[in-house]
């Protein structure tokens, strides 16, 4: 049986005792363990923070986007035996495990594209120069530094390749080390993914750690320079910003934890258009991919009250039609949960929402005597109003569909009343509709999608996170904010203000030097 290791102060290391075990959802069979008992993560962070960060601060942008385009290639070149490892560990379909994989490796060939616009200084200017008197000879500049710390990552285990290369990307190109903590029921994969990143040598010794296993005392370690980029749970998000490694000492933090995203039908889409076919499309593959396990997954669907009947029917079609199964199998098309504990928090939450609407497809029975298998499940409320809606994200192929009157006002107050969202989509071919519900709910949503007839056939995806634009929420959504091209270097760098005469400025830091 496989013990997978930590690679932390420049050597790979493994936990004492027992650890976690990591099973094969579609078996039950375990596969591995994974422990951090006994290792010493202050040793580690030190390490990460005193090599590691100098050794990328004398690296140019230029150099360091070399370096991630170069990763990319090098876990792009293990795809194949990659993709095993996520059907086994994370109960992925092939299909599944390509979106995280090549997600991971497209989002750090794009930062290492969207570095060719960066200069070849240590610095990044952010905005123009600002005069300062009554004459433009004494100037305020604006800068981007690199921070002196370590980028720690908590990562969750829905996606253990591209949760990771995402908040990676944006840290490395900053100029900051990173140690990665993936989620532990499917760290297999991002095991698999570290030992290529360190066998490569692509990066200087120290700019990249691994820690397998429970973070236990790590935040202990944080610091003032140090960044910590956390995606998880509301309830462990809780237990981090209380910390003192943010609330005395300062160190920075960044969260992505539960969404109840949502998806909005306009008045004007009946059955038959185009924007109604891909709605349903849409909605198919958000219940089903990763089994509903993604943070941008749809939960919620708001449907004007006289097409309710009419698009629960055609929703129970699309997902009753889905085969569920085994992982490796051609015709699946949704695998099991990560574990039969991720099995037992979905019924529970089913049971919760069955109290204020009906099952109209699936239901919370565990599918077959082996596995974390469950089916897709359709409720359909008679009161879009109903708390329970709105009140927690439950973490699998689970939508509620419910009713609306068909304004801006009342959409917008259910959209709203979820708490804070990473995504909303609108399918609408009517743009002042559209555009007014987009501005009422632009204060609790990180993005909004809006979807029409004449763009069907270009859309990129409700779900999809693309590196170039912003990837967070507000409220219950965490309030943090990742990607959104060279914006994501901002959490890893140090906004200051220069104020000095203009010859100065113009020579040494304006943008145009």
């Amino acid at each position: 049986m496989s013990i997978l290791q930590s690679h932390l102060a420049g050597r790979w290391q493994s936990g004492e005792g027992p650890g976690t075990p990591l099973v094969n959802p579609a078996t039950d069979e375990v596969l591995a363990h994974a422990s951090s008992a006994g290792i010493d993560l202050g040793e580690a962070v030190t390490f990460a923070r005193t090599v590691g960060g100098p050794a990328l601060a004398a690296l140019s942008f230029a150099e360091r986007a070399a370096a991630l385009k170069a990763l990319s290639a090098a876990i792009h070149e293990q795809r194949e035996p990659l993709i095993d490892i996520a059907i086994a560990n994370g109960g992925n379909t092939r299909g599944d495990a390509k979106f995280d994989l090549d997600g991971a490796t497209g989002t750090l060939a794009a930062y290492a594209a969207f570095a060719r616009s960066l200069p070849e200084r240590p610095f990044v200017t952010d905005g123009d120069p600002i005069q300062l008197g009554r004459a433009p000879r004494f100037m305020g500049q604006h800068l981007l530094v690199p921070r002196q710390g370590v980028a720690v990552h908590v990562n969750a285990f829905n996606f253990p390749a591209w949760g990771m290369a995402e908040k990676m990307a944006c840290a490395l190109l900053a100029g900051l080390p990173v140690l990665e903590k993936p989620g532990t029921p499917t760290a297999a994969v991002a095991e698999a993914i570290a030992k290529i990143i360190v066998d490569s040598s692509i990066l200087p010794e120290g700019a990249f750690s691994f820690l397998a296993g429970s973070a236990r005392d790590l935040l202990d370690h944080v610091d003032a320079q140090d960044c910590v980029a956390f995606t998880g749970s509301s309830g462990t998000a809780q237990h981090f910003r209380r910390h003192d490694a943010f609330t005395v000492r300062g160190a920075r933090l960044n969260v992505e934890a539960d969404s109840l995203n949502a998806a909005v039908i306009g008045p004007d889409i009946d059955d038959g258009v185009d924007a109604f076919d891909l709605f349903l499309r849409e909605v198919r593959r958000e219940v089903t991919q990763k089994t509903g396990q993604k943070c941008t997954a749809i939960r919620r669907i708001l449907v004007p009250a006289e097409r309710l009947d009419m698009v629960c029917e055609a929703l129970s079609g699309e997902l009753s039609s889905v085969q569920v199964g085994d992982p490796t199998a051609k015709t699946t098309r949704m695998g099991p949960l990560t574990n039969a504990e991720q099995l037992a928090s979905v019924q529970e939450g089913i049971g919760r929402l069955a109290t204020v609407a009906d099952v109209v497809s699936g239901g919370p029975d565990r599918l077959g005597d082996v596995g974390a298998f469950i089916a897709p499940t359709l409720l359909r409320a008679a009161d879009g109003h109903a708390d329970a809606l709105h009140a927690e994200e439950v973490f699998g192929p689970v939508v509620s569909v419910m009713p609306y009157d068909g304004s801006v006002e009342e959409a917008a107050a259910l959209v709203n009343k979820g708490g804070g969202s990473l995504a909303t989509s609108v399918f609408s071919d009517d743009r002042k509709f559209a555009g007014a519900l987009t501005l009422a709910i632009a204060p609790w949503t990180g993005r909004v999608y809006l979807a029409d007839s004449r763009s069907a056939d270009h859309v990129t995806g409700h779900g999809l996170v693309l590196p170039s634009c912003t990837h967070g929420g507000p409220g219950r959504a965490g309030g943090g904010e990742e990607l959104g091209g060279l914006r994501g270097l901002a959490f890893y760098s140090q906004r200051i203000a220069v104020q000095a005469g203009r010859a100065l400025i113009d020579g040494t830091f304006s943008a145009g030097e």
